[in-house]
């Protein structure tokens, strides 16, 4: 039987090899792995696939020496990361080793084939526009904590303006928006949109809608023209964008203060507005509910001490002078046994006197603590607002002690003595206004 080793085999490929691809050819594929390496040159895995199904695959490397060079030229030409999932048209030169088998190695690839003419020409407009400053223009604008009135740039007849109402509608706020017609597709669209822009601009609007909803790539290719996107730049009112669908970034995306992918989304963008405040309102309502509870159970505590301290203070005093009482009466009274037995009705009167001063002194004692504790009760918060007076705070949540602080429509709480409320402030008097009325209400 004859045979072959296998150098031989292999040899024999890689001289057919070299005779069937003696220079470089163009091949078209899809990167389907990428692996940059630290010594400089990239990995990669190329492949073809037909019906979902990988027909064909190779391996290939960019030597490091090329290797930086292509990355950066694609990506400048492209403006795209050179990665894994894209399809390019790279020349390559076809090697064949006998340990290693068959290896593409790239020399270069055609970025104008990825981008396609049109592709490349929306590159080149957007380089125009950024070198001109007109694509921060639009950014340097802010739009209001909540825009009141919309100015809406659509086909009256478009799904995605119907869309957007609804959406608004449903929302449950009072969003008004002024629709200003425009063709939204074709030749003249630009045109169109432009002098409703410029109409819209010229009125008092928070914000500038331009929408329209998906398409293929020709009927939304208006919005890629250099001439709107200047106009959507120069205009001086926040111009926000939904065009198309999720996969579709335009160049009037890219220069209006911001933009979303679809009317929908845009609906949702100025509730989220509207919610944000609904929120941040409930918050502060939280916060001044906390901080009034948080206060009462303060003074509550204070009063609570207050007591215990007052209570514990008498009660120590009166204990120390009945001590002191008892040792001052059981010197008299030895003193006067053994000095005065003979005098004992005098030493009695003595006593008697004696026991009579402590206890009016006792008496003096607890007046002058009861005075203290009425005086307490009497400045108590709680008392004072029985007697139907109120604790007023302003704005700021601090008491209110004069009207100074005070201004029309500002919100002002009031505290009773079983509860509180809040209220909004329709007249100020002064002193001498107070004076002249009966009934300030």
């Amino acid at each position: 039987m004859e045979y072959v080793d296998l150098i031989t085999l292999l040899s024999a490929v890689k001289e057919t090899v070299a005779e069937v691809f003696p220079a470089p050819v163009w091949v078209k594929a899809e990167i389907s792995s990428w692996s940059p390496r630290a010594n400089g040159h990239c990995y990669l895995t190329l492949s073809q696939s037909r019906g979902g199904k990988t027909i064909a695959e190779t391996r290939a490397m960019i030597w490091s020496w090329n290797y930086l060079t292509l990355k950066k030229c694609f990506e400048q030409e492209t403006g795209e990361q050179l990665r894994a999932g894209i399809t390019v048209l790279a020349r390559v030169s076809v090697h064949y080793s006998e340990v290693y088998g068959l290896s593409l190695y790239i020399e270069d690839i055609d970025t104008s084939y990825t981008l396609g003419e049109k592709a490349l020409e929306k590159k080149r407009i957007v380089e125009r526009l950024e070198k001109g400053g007109y694509m921060e223009m639009q950014k340097e604008l802010a739009l209001p904590e909540l825009p009141r009135r919309l100015a809406v740039i659509s086909s009256k007849t478009a799904a995605g303006y119907q869309d957007f109402c609804k959406h608004l509608e449903a929302g449950g706020y009072a969003i008004g928006h002024t629709l200003f017609e425009a063709m939204m597709q074709g030749e003249k669209a630009p045109e169109s949109i432009c002098e409703a822009l410029n109409e819209a601009a010229a009125q008092d609007f928070d914000a500038i809608l331009i929408l329209r909803g998906g398409g293929s790539e020709t009927d939304l290719s208006c919005f890629d023209d250099e001439a709107l996107a200047m106009s959507i730049a120069k205009c001086p009112v926040p111009v926000v964008t939904a065009i198309g669908h999720d996969k579709d970034v335009h160049i009037a995306d890219m220069v209006a203060s911001s933009s979303v992918k679809t009317p929908t989304a845009l609906a949702d963008f100025f509730l989220d507005l509207y919610r944000a405040q609904d929120s941040a309102l409930d918050a502060l309502q939280g916060r001044i509910h906390d901080g009034l509870l948080a206060k009462q159970r303060t003074l509550e505590m204070g009063l609570q001490r207050c007591r215990a301290g007052i209570s514990l203070a008498l009660s120590r005093r009166i204990s120390g002078m009945e001590n002191r009482l008892q040792r001052c009466l059981g010197r008299i009274k030895g003193g006067l046994l053994d000095k005065y037995r003979a005098l004992q009705r005098l030493s009695d009167t003595a006593a008697h006197r004696v026991k009579f001063a402590a206890g009016a002194r006792i008496s003096q004692e607890y007046s002058a603590t009861a005075l203290r504790e009425a005086r307490i009760r009497a400045t108590d918060p709680r008392n004072i607002l029985s007697m139907g007076y109120v604790l007023v705070t302003g704005k700021d949540n601090k008491v209110l002690k004069t009207v100074n602080r005070v201004g029309v429509g500002d919100r002002i709480g009031v505290r009773f003595q079983d509860g509180s409320l809040t209220a909004r402030v329709d007249q100020v008097f002064s002193e001498s206004e107070d004076n002249k009325k009966n009934n300030i209400a």
